[in-house]
């Protein structure tokens, strides 16, 4: 069995920094970590391995400096790792960025399962998952908060719905998306990380991708464009009310009026 696990570098804060031309996010490995839903995508993908005999790929794109949680995934248990990088990638929109992803995974070779976190902490839209199964033309089940039943040719899950859990039986290949909790990230392990030291990831360019359509990557291939981009202001201003709790209530929606929250 072939797992490929997705996972991302992202800002470890709200400390970020914007480059003031491109308004795109400064990514240079400074105070960055792994994408937490990652390490629940990561986790399970163990979980399998040790019910079935898998090989397990993690895969991210960006500069060099992502291979950092690259590193991490194989000192937690990942037998691989690819990393995608290409100045033709740079800043690609979820749509780019998951046809990018889908492409990269190609170039890898054959797989059965893809697992990813359910979303970012930065980016927060929950779609590259699903988008990378429709650019691959495979079945897909997001939102996956437990897994049933490891199959020959299938996988069962429990999906959480909004009201309502769900059981699911998806064929290979296929790709989930997991819910945080699924199971406990374990940590990185010492002894792995001796034996991955003199490690290097398999760089994927452009020049390796089966699509040579520059206009499907990167900011070429993003449809949506962000107008402005820029760090929110710190306000530590505040007011404190003492009073009954029915001109409490008044003054609270009063304030949210005013606020335009209302």
């Amino acid at each position: 069995m072939k797992i490929v696990v997705c996972v991302k570098q992202v800002p470890a804060s709200s400390e970020v920094q914007i480059d003031p031309v491109t308004g795109v996010l400064i990514r240079d490995g400074s105070n960055t970590k792994m994408n937490p839903y990652d390490l629940y995508a990561l986790e399970t993908a163990f979980k399998i391995k040790e019910q079935r005999k898998a090989h397990l790929t993690s895969i991210t794109m960006g500069p060099q400096a992502a291979t950092a949680v690259l590193n991490e995934s194989l000192w937690m248990g990942c037998d691989e790792a690819v990393l995608l990088s290409d100045r033709k990638f740079a800043g690609a929109d979820v749509v780019a960025t998951s046809y990018t992803l889908s492409q990269g995974i190609k170039a890898i070779g054959d797989f059965d399962l893809i697992i990813c976190g359910k979303q970012t902490t930065d980016g927060d839209t929950a779609q590259v998952g699903p988008e990378i199964a429709e650019a691959l033309n495979i079945p897909h089940i997001a939102y996956v908060e437990r897994i049933v039943e490891i199959k020959d040719k299938s996988i069962v899950v429990s999906v959480s719905m909004d009201k309502t859990n769900e059981i699911w039986e998806i064929n290979y290949p296929c790709l989930i998306t997991v819910e945080k909790g699924i199971f406990t990230p374990r940590l990185p392990s010492y002894k792995r990380s001796l034996k991955f030291l003199d490690y290097q990831p398999r760089v994927i360019t452009f020049a390796d991708m089966e699509d040579q359509n520059e206009s499907h990557y990167g900011l070429k291939g993003s449809p949506t464009q962000v107008e402005r981009m820029f760090p929110p202001e710190k306000n530590t201003d505040k007011e404190l009310w003492i009073d009954s709790e029915e001109e409490l209530a008044v003054k609270m929606a009063n304030k949210m009026n005013q606020l335009k929250l209302l």
